[in-house]
């Protein structure tokens, strides 16, 4: 129900613009998260979007570089990436949901397959 693209490799301080695409579910009453995944480490949360009113949260740790966006009439959510670093490496997730705390994983009902994205020179 959920599909994510648009990953790749970048070097660092590029730009990457990632998909999620819904289907089977009324998009536009979901809220939308993005999470991410490095080798070794936990799913951590990225950024999120409210279904009624569009309200934007962002992790500290990409707050001003990335920009989470929907298109209700393609059932499409963007999340543009810019100033990209090394360390944003990880496997990306979109996921959706009506969370109550928007950065946990439990919150979210419906999970897409996850796009590699790759920072390296």
């Amino acid at each position: 129900q959920l599909q994510a693209s648009g990953g790749g490799l970048v070097q660092p301080g590029g730009s990457l613009r990632l998909s999620c695409v819904v289907r089977g579910l009324t998009f536009s009453t979901h809220a939308i998260g993005w999470f991410r995944q490095a080798p070794g480490k936990e799913r951590e949360w990225v950024s999120y979007i409210s279904g009624g009113d569009g309200r934007t949260l962002y992790a500290n740790s990409v707050k001003g570089r990335f920009t989470i966006s929907r298109d209700n009439a393609k059932n499409t959510v963007f999340l543009q990436m810019s100033s990209l670093k090394p360390e944003d490496t990880a496997v990306y997730y979109c996921a959706a949901g009506w969370p109550s705390i928007p950065a946990i994983e439990s919150e979210y009902d419906y999970w897409g397959q996850g796009t590699q994205v790759t920072v390296s020179s």
